[in-house]
This record gives C-alpha cells, sequence and structure tokens, in this order.
C-alpha cells in the first residue's frame, strides 16, 4: 500500500460533487414555472403574429410582383415557424441535454 496513492484517491472522493435538480427545494419554484410558461405563451403567440404578418406580406409581395416584399415575407413565415418549433422543443432539448451530461464519467 502507497499512502500517498491513497490520500491522493480520497482526496479525489472528497472533490466529487453530486446534481439533483428540484425545483421544489428553493421557495418560489412554481412561481418561476409559472413564469416561464407564461414567457412561452407569450412567444407562441407573438409568433403566430410573426406568422400572419409575414404570410400578408408575402401574399401582397407575390401579387403585386414585389420579390423583396415576397421574400420578406417568407423569411418572416419561416423564422417564425422555427421560432415556434424551438420554444416546443425547449423542455426536451434540455432535457436530453442535462441526463446525456449526467451520464458521462
Amino acid at each position: 500500500m502507497n499512502p500517498m496513492r491513497d490520500i491522493a484517491v480520497g482526496a479525489l472522493h472528497l472533490a466529487d460533487v453530486r446534481l439533483n435538480p428540484k425545483p421544489e427545494a428553493l421557495p418560489g419554484a412554481g412561481t418561476l414555472q409559472h413564469l416561464a410558461n407564461g414567457l412561452a405563451g407569450w412567444a407562441l403567440i407573438g409568433s403566430l403574429v410573426a406568422v400572419v404578418i409575414g404570410a400578408v406580406t408575402w401574399a401582397l409581395g407575390s401579387h403585386s410582383q414585389n420579390i423583396h416584399g415576397a421574400v420578406s415575407g417568407r423569411r418572416t413565415v419561416m423564422v417564425a415557424g422555427a421560432a415556434a418549433l424551438l420554444i416546443g422543443a425547449a423542455p426536451i432539448l434540455i432535457n436530453f441535454f442535462f441526463h446525456t451530461g449526467t451520464g458521462l464519467h
């Protein structure tokens, strides 16, 4: 037995940390969850408005032969759709990366 090795191994075990996320362990966790849900709702409403405005711009630009308006409207629709996709997928993505990270050794 090497006493220096035992001390080094013991020090490594002392340096180990653990993470067990528990939102309910802090005061105001429910309020924070409601705030996140409300912000996501507002963001989805904003995405909906952007899709409608983009679609109208796209249609008017195409109808009036205004290529810049049509491209701008199409881009707005695509970006708003991507934003809605990310808002909906955010919890799944966060959980995926968290669980992938906890599996690393």
